[in-house]
C-alpha cells in the first residue's frame, strides 16, 4: 500500500507540477469548449488521456517501445497548439455527438506522445523494481484524480465567467484557446528539434 501511494502521490505531481505545466494546459484546452452539463464528456476523454499516457509508459517501461526524447518534446507542445486550434475551429461540433469519436481518437494518441515524454524519467523510478504494474496503476490512479480536478476548475471558471460576467460560450472557447496558443508558441519554440 505505501508503494502504491508513493505512485499515486507521483502521478498527482507529475500533472500538477507548475515548473512542467504542458499537462496542465493540455488538460485545460481539452476542457475549454465543454460545459458542466457536458462533464460526462470531459471526463472520458481525461480518462481516455491517462490509460493512453499510462499505456505507453507501459510500452516503455518494458522497452517494448522506444522513442526518441527530442521528438516528443516537440510533439507535446504540439498536440496542446493543436487542441486549441480544433477548439476555435471546432468548437460548435465539439458539443454535439458528432466530433466526440474523433476527439476521443486524437486524445488517445495525444496521450501516448505525453507518456512517452514522461517514460524516462519513470523507468528511472522503477528501474530496480521487479513489479512494474503496481507502480504504473497508483501513477495512473495520481494522473486521473489531478486531470480530473483541473478539468472541474475549468469548467467552474468557464462557468463562472459564462453566468458572472456574461461571457458568451463561443468567446470563452476562442479567448481561452488563443491563450492556451500564446503560452504554447514559445515551448514550440523551445522544444523544436534542430
Amino acid at each position: 500500500m505505501k508503494e502504491y501511494l508513493f505512485y499515486l502521490k507521483l502521478g498527482l505531481n507529475h500533472v500538477l507540477d507548475f515548473g512542467a505545466y504542458d499537462h496542465i494546459l493540455f488538460l485545460t484546452a481539452l476542457a475549454i469548449p465543454f460545459s458542466f452539463k457536458a462533464w460526462k464528456k470531459v471526463v472520458l476523454l481525461a480518462t481516455v488521456f491517462t490509460i493512453t499516457h499510462c499505456l505507453s509508459l507501459m510500452l516503455s517501461v518494458y522497452e517494448i517501445v522506444g522513442m526518441d526524447v527530442s521528438l516528443i518534446e516537440f510533439l507535446i507542445p504540439v498536440t496542446i497548439f493543436l487542441t486549441a486550434i480544433f477548439n476555435i475551429l471546432y468548437h460548435k461540433m465539439l458539443q454535439t455527438h458528432k466530433t466526440i469519436a474523433l476527439h476521443v481518437l486524437a486524445t488517445a494518441f495525444f496521450g501516448l506522445i505525453h507518456g512517452f515524454g514522461f517514460s524516462n524519467y519513470f523507468k528511472m523510478l522503477v528501474s530496480g523494481e521487479e513489479e512494474k504494474v503496481l507502480p504504473l496503476i497508483g501513477f495512473a490512479s495520481g494522473i486521473e484524480v489531478s486531470q480530473i480536478l483541473i478539468v472541474l476548475l475549468v469548467l467552474s471558471l468557464s462557468f463562472g465567467l459564462q453566468t458572472a460576467v456574461k461571457v458568451k460560450p463561443a468567446h470563452f472557447i476562442w479567448g481561452a484557446s488563443i491563450l492556451v496558443l500564446l503560452i504554447t508558441i514559445p515551448l514550440l519554440y523551445q522544444t523544436f528539434p534542430l
